[in-house]
Order: C-alpha cells, then structure tokens, then sequence
C-alpha cells in the first residue's frame, strides 16, 4: 500500500515546506518514525529515504520513497518517475551494447598481441637508448685520445687524416644506428597505433551510445507539477539554467560562425543536460506520484538511514534538505502552483541582524587595521541579498576615512576574530602572511559526548582532501582523486556545557594548516576524520541553536609597525 495512514491531532502547516530549507513538522517526524520501524537497523548501505504528508478526501497520511531505484521497489514505497531496469526494455538493451563495448576495450587491452606489441615496442625503445648512448660514448673515447694524442707530439698528415676518417666514420656509424632503430620504433608503433585506433574508435562510439541513451532516458522523466503541466528533464535543466547561469544564455545566443564561439556553443548543449541520476531522487518520485494520483502535498522530510558514503558526510537519522544540484530544477518546476514556505532557517531576520551589528566587538583599531569578534549569524562579506556583514558594518564605520578589505573570511554560522585591512598595502601584506603561513589560528568547538566512545588520542592531525560536493554547493566532500589538500591538527580540551540548558559537550581546539571552504567542519563529521560533526551543523551534523565553532586565536604581524599581535576571545 503506497498511501500509510496517520492519527494525529497536529494541525496541518498553513504552507508547503521549503525542501532545502526546512525544520521538519510534527507530522513528518511522526511519519519517519512509522517508516524507520519497518527498516533494518544495520543496514550494510546507507540510503536517503523520504516522507511526504499528503491529503486526500479528509484523509490524512503519507507517501514513502527511498533515493535511487532498484529492480524489486516493495509495495510500500512509490514507484520510480520512470522505470528503465526492466530486463528487455530499451535502457537495458542498449545499456547491455555500451557494456559489451567496454568488455571489447578491456579485451583487447589484456589480449596476448596487445601485450606482446606493447613490450615489443618498450624493448626496442631500450635497446635503441642503449645503443645509441654507447656508440655516443664510443665517440667520445675516441675524441678523448685524438686530442690527447695531439697534444703529445708531432703528428703526420696521414696520422691526421686517420684520425678525420675515424670521427666521420663514428659520426656516420650513430646516424646508420639511430636511422636503423628510428625505422623499428616507427615499425613498432605502427603496430601500436591500430590497436590505439581501434580502442578509440569503441571509445567513440560507447561515447555516441552512452549521450544518446542519456538523453533518451532524460525525455522519458515527464514530471508533472501542481498546475497539471508536464516537462521532461532535458527541458526542465534546459529552462532553469538559461534563467539562472548568465554564461550559459550567453552562449546560446551565439550565432558568429568564430570557431572558438561555435565551440562555446556546442558545449553548451552539454552543459545543459541534467546531471546523472537525476530525477531519482525521493522529493520528485513523492511528489509525482501524489499529483498522478490526486492527493494534495501537505510537508515533506528526507532522512538518512545506514552508513556514510566514502566522500559524502551523512549521519544516520539525520534529516536533510534535497540537494541542489540535481533536484532544485526539478522542485521548482513541480512546485510551481504551490504555496511554498520562503522563510530561510539559516538567515537572520532585519532585527537580529541590527543586533548583530550593535554587538559587534572590536578589540583592535588603528589607522591600518582592525581586529574584530563576528558574532554567529552575521555575514563577513555581503551575500546576494541586501544582509549586514563585517564587510558592510566597517564601512560605515569608516566612511569618508578608509575602505574595509577583508583578508579572511568565516562561515555566516561561524563566530570568532577576523581582522581586516583598512588599506590595500595592508590588505597585501597580510594576505602574504596567510599565504606563508605565518599567521596562527586556532578555533575551539564543541562536540558530542558521543566521541569520548571512539576513544581517539587526546591530540592528532587529520589529512583529508576536499573538494566541492558538484551536486550539492555549498557542501564539501572528500576527494581523495581530485580534491585540494586540508590538514587540521586537534587538541581534546575536556567536558564542558552549553546554551541555555546547560547542555554538556566535549570542547576541542583545532588548527588549520590549510584553509579549505569548510575544512574543520567536514574534518570532525567524515568517519575518516573525527566522525562527529561539530554541535549545530547543519549540513554536516543536525541543526541547533547555533554552529559551537569559533576562532579563538589569532596571531599576525602588524604590516606597519612590525610588532607580533596576539588575540584572544573565549567561545
């Protein structure tokens, strides 16, 4: 049964919950906790599953799904938007001469004539190094006795003409050679080359077959929205990017016959495809099968049920927001016809921001720099909207007298020093510390008391690269291929308590040796790191009050006078 029934005597939410923003109501706990009843405690994969409350005819209850799809759905979750695993359908079919082109390539790589032309090729390549190098050192032995011999004696003109046939004759002895082995290594890679050109040629065409199979199974995903319309991917990522990526509509336009501009526009009918997997995910399958079947969406939560992938951060139970990259297209197209709630759980309102702003705390200010105390919730830079930050805040300070230019920067949750430049000579000279590496930072953070059971050493250092999640900005991952280095170094502080309630955690200082977007954060939630997300992090860990992260030291030398200025300012 897709439709679970559930008594509850909450009140219905006035609007639509935004999916990327959003605290789940009481109905979808109570929904989730029905759904995680029936899963398996310890699953061996981690999996995103979702809840959508819906109602139908005075009926209230809600739909289930799971992210991805696999052959055998169950009865108790809706189905996929498209299903392309059937055994002899087209997907399969056609997904099946993509494989076997690949079996080809892997093939022929291994074959025995592969191998042998590819050794046969690396020996003659050494054998004409060694060759060549001795008959050089061959040449200049002799060269070496010529001139000795010339310097001790008289020598006679048939003496010297000897010696002139001898060097002709060693010069034109390593061009036959190098002539010779020339024509082996062009024999040799002859053979080579058709092998090369045959992989290339499966290559391209497993390429054609894979693009063209992608974009069919794009056009197959019509999802409908709440006025009744219906759009497949390939228009619906086609439509939002143009609206939403100036490059993009940009290149569209081009009509020039300029190579390089016919290029531009050619991958741009790339860049607008959709990217893999999606459509799949548990937001667009709830949604579509409630408009396909007449129930009216009420809320929505997506949870996190098993273990972590290697490079996403996930923790088991957690809710989520639907990611960016594959489902913001698809949501705001389904969306459409419903009121959906604006209010974002993550900016701070005009009046908290006004009292941001009045709580600013400068410890430090001449007429070069300053060093400030951002409090959590307040930008240091300006965003897209119209929001106080550090940035702002200095330069109305500082109007008519200098310019504010940031150095460095800290996460809007992120509280603790920052200091900023009131010229651009400073500005320089201090972002040459950073990049030195001789300024020293050190934030302190709270954790869970659950890490006092992984039992890790009081201090270590934690060494994981990253790399932007391409699916889900701003979120980071860990990319151990591609992604940039990160090293934080940490100190375990002790127990301590927090907020309001006096809730107990483990405090713990950290020290980045990198400044990667989100370092610290993705280094205490990964499992490879500390495995426990910093209290209140909301993309990494579950949403609290406020982010417990905060720059509590920092150490720099003042550009102008030279002196070693050391700050401090308690979490």
């Amino acid at each position: 049964m897709k439709f679970h029934p559930i008594l509850s005597e909450q009140p219905l939410p006035a609007r639509f919950n935004n999916p990327f923003d959003y605290e789940p109501d009481a109905l979808c706990r109570a929904a989730v906790k029905q759904l995680q009843a029936d899963l398996p405690i310890e699953p061996i994969e981690g999996k995103m599953y979702g809840v959508l409350i819906v109602e139908r005819n005075g009926e209230i209850g809600y739909l289930q799904a799971y992210s991805g799809q696999i052959a055998d759905e169950g009865e108790d979750f809706v189905p996929a938007v498209f299903d392309y695993l059937q055994p002899n359908g087209y997907f399969k079919i056609h997904e099946a001469e993509i494989t076997q082109l690949n079996q080809k390539i892997a093939q022929l790589k291994v074959s025995t004539a592969y191998r042998q032309a590819q050794e046969n090729q690396k020996k003659i390549q050494q054998e004409a190094e060694k060759a060549i190098d001795e008959a050089r050192r061959v040449m200049q032995g002799a060269k070496f006795l010529r001139d000795k011999r010339r310097k001790e004696a008289f020598i006679s003109e048939a003496e010297r003409n000897e010696m002139t046939r001898q060097s002709q004759f060693l010069k034109a002895e390593l061009q036959r050679k190098k002539k010779a082995y020339a024509e082996q290594i062009t024999a040799a890679q002859t053979v080579m080359n058709r092998y090369q050109e045959q992989i290339t040629a499966w290559k391209r065409e497993r390429k054609m077959k894979s693009d063209r199979l992608q974009r069919w199974l794009f056009s197959q995903f019509s999802l409908l929205n709440a006025c009744e319309e219906r759009k497949n991917l390939l228009d619906i990522f086609r439509d939002y990017y143009l609206q939403n990526s100036p490059a993009r509509t940009k290149a569209a336009h081009i009509t020039s016959v300029n190579t390089a501009e016919r290029a531009a526009k050619e991958s741009l009918a790339a860049s607008l495809l959709p990217p893999s997997g999606a459509g799949e995910c548990c937001e667009p399958k709830l949604l579509q099968y409630a408009f396909l079947h007449g129930y009216k969406p009420i809320s929505m939560a997506m949870f996190w049920w098993g273990p972590s992938p290697k490079t996403e951060i996930r923790q088991h139970g957690n809710y989520y927001p639907a990611c960016n990259g594959k489902c913001k297209p698809i949501l705001e197209w389904m969306l459409e016809g419903i009121d959906v709630d604006d209010k974002d759980c993550n900016r701070t309102d005009n009046k908290t921001e006004l009292a941001l702003s009045e709580r600013l705390q400068i410890l430090y200010e001449d007429d070069y720099l300053a060093v400030v105390v951002k409090p959590s919730g307040l930008l240091s830079v300006p965003g897209k909207g119209n929001q106080a930050s550090i940035y702002s805040i200095l330069c109305e300070r500082w109007k008519g007298k200098s310019d504010a230019f940031m150095v460095h920067r800290l996460d809007m949750a992120t509280s603790g020093l920052l200091v900023v430049a009131r010229t651009s000579e400073v500005h320089k000279a201090l972002q040459a510390q950073f990049i030195r590496r001789t300024v020293k930072k050190k934030y302190v953070a709270l954790l869970p008391l659950s890490i006092i059971e992984k039992q890790l050493p009081a201090e270590g250092r934690i060494e994981l690269p990253l790399s932007p999640d391409p699916d889900d900005r701003p979120r980071q991952r860990v990319d151990r291929t591609n992604g940039k280095p990160a090293i934080t170094e940490y100190r375990l502080i002790g127990k301590t308590t927090y907020g309001k309630e006096t809730l107990k955690a483990v405090k713990i200082a950290l020290y980045p040796l990198t400044g990667r977007t989100h370092q610290l954060r993705v280094h205490c939630a990964h499992p490879d790191g500390l495995g426990t997300p910093i209290i209140g992090d909301n993309l990494y860990g579950q949403r609290a009050e406020r982010l417990w992260l905060h720059a509590a030291h920092l150490e720099f030398t003042h550009p102008i006078t030279q002196e070693r200025m050391s700050f401090d300012t308690p979490l």
